[in-house]
């Protein structure tokens, strides 16, 4: 089953949507702190609107902690970042992969990318444009999986 990751997110909406599309998808979403919210912030419970009893949410303390965790889990992490190395539509998504993503202003740390089996990044027409919305690209990272995996 595939895995969404945020790694140190800090925007509460972003969180919220994610979730909200981690839930419609039966996603489990994890969380490596430190977030840049409390979890109970009102922002993030209301992007998330009343779907958060079908959320199947992780957090981790650090990432450190997420890494030892990950090591025990089957399958491969792809990080997305725009300095990925495969065009996410041509990588071929396997159905136990984890897809990481990093902050909205920092993207995956090098911590997490050396641990990434595959980089992956979403392109974009404009060059001037340095990166979608958080919640915009791990929509579409996981929605690519999924539409590869014939799990619509």
């Amino acid at each position: 089953m595939l895995q969404l990751v945020l790694v140190h997110p800090q925007i509460p909406p972003n969180t919220g949507n994610i979730a909200r599309t981690c839930a419609a998808t039966g996603t489990q979403l994890h969380l490596i702190a430190p977030l840049g919210f409390e979890i109970t912030d009102r922002y993030l419970k209301r992007a998330g609107l009343d779907y958060w009893p079908y959320v199947n949410l992780k957090i981790h303390p650090s990432v450190e902690d997420f890494i030892e965790f990950r090591l025990q889990q089957p399958g491969r992490s792809v990080g997305f970042s725009v300095r990925g190395t495969s065009n996410h539509f041509e990588f071929k998504f396997q159905a136990d992969d984890w897809l990481l993503f990093g902050s909205e202003t920092n993207g995956l740390p090098a911590q997490m990318l050396e641990h990434c089996d595959a980089t992956v990044y979403i392109p974009m027409s404009e060059p001037g444009v340095r990166s979608l919305n958080l919640s915009v690209s791990a929509a579409v990272g996981l929605f690519e999986a999924r539409r590869q995996l014939g799990a619509y």
